[in-house]
């Protein structure tokens, strides 16, 4: 009987030992799934979880003990404030640079100028969600944020926004990688890309979090030219 215990504690060892936790922001929901199995065809014997959420939320739980191996922000803020915190294993580098994109299945004729016509306008928190950030600060460069501030309603997370705006809000303002969502494909909707010159570069940031081999390795592939050949297919620049 001991020897079946000792059995099954090495099995559940061995099984661990070959996963890892991958903590991403939102916007990358659509893109991972696909990035994931690439890795997978080269390393069969990985297993991967995907825990998708805001970056903001993400780098608190990472901060709070999660156990998780990689984190993929929305940008750069959170993996260089981790590394300074001596949570990190690698300085930040950038994996991809995000846009922003009106969006709105009821109105077609979509522009920053036309936005204050709308009753309610979805953005995601600008106070974790570097996409929500961005939004803002298009607004203020576009000097209609006094004329939009009071329409505003907020999502958790940018691929939150897409619900808010199929569901509720006139139009939304979203990540360009939303758009690739399978869901999103199936429907009717009207989308227009924000001037990039309007807001600070989205790049988006990775960190390694601890030594596991296993991360290590699925870290390098996000930083390969196969991943970034996936992104780019995403929406991603």
């Amino acid at each position: 009987m001991i020897k079946k215990v000792l059995f099954f504690g090495f099995f559940i060892n061995l099984l661990f030992a070959n996963s890892i936790m991958v903590a991403a922001s939102a916007n990358t929901s659509y893109a991972m799934p696909e990035i994931i199995k690439e890795f997978k065809k080269e390393h069969s014997n990985i297993n991967i979880k995907l825990i998708l959420a805001s970056s903001g939320k993400l780098a608190a739980q990472i901060m709070h003990g999660a156990p998780y191996d990689i984190f993929l922000s929305a940008d750069m803020k959170y993996p260089n404030f981790l590394y300074k915190k001596g949570f990190a294993k690698t300085k930040p580098k950038v994996y991809a640079k995000g846009a922003i994109c009106l969006f709105s299945v009821k109105h077609n004729k979509l522009s920053l100028k036309n936005l204050s016509k709308y009753n309610q306008i979805a953005v995601a928190n600008p106070k974790t969600a570097p996409y929500g950030k961005a939004a803002i600060e298009a607004f203020k460069n576009a000097a209609i944020y006094n004329n939009v501030r009071d329409k505003l309603i907020y999502a958790e997370t940018v691929s939150a926004v897409i619900s808010y705006s199929v569901n509720a809000a006139d139009i939304g303002v979203v990540a360009k990688s939303s758009l690739f969502s399978p869901k999103i494909k199936k429907m009717k909707f009207f989308s227009k890309e924000i001037d990039p010159k309007l807001y600070t570069p989205i790049k988006q940031g990775i960190i390694l979090l601890n030594n596991k081999k296993e991360a290590k390795e699925f870290y390098d592939f996000i930083l390969s030219d196969k991943a970034k050949k996936i992104f780019e297919k995403y929406g991603y620049k």
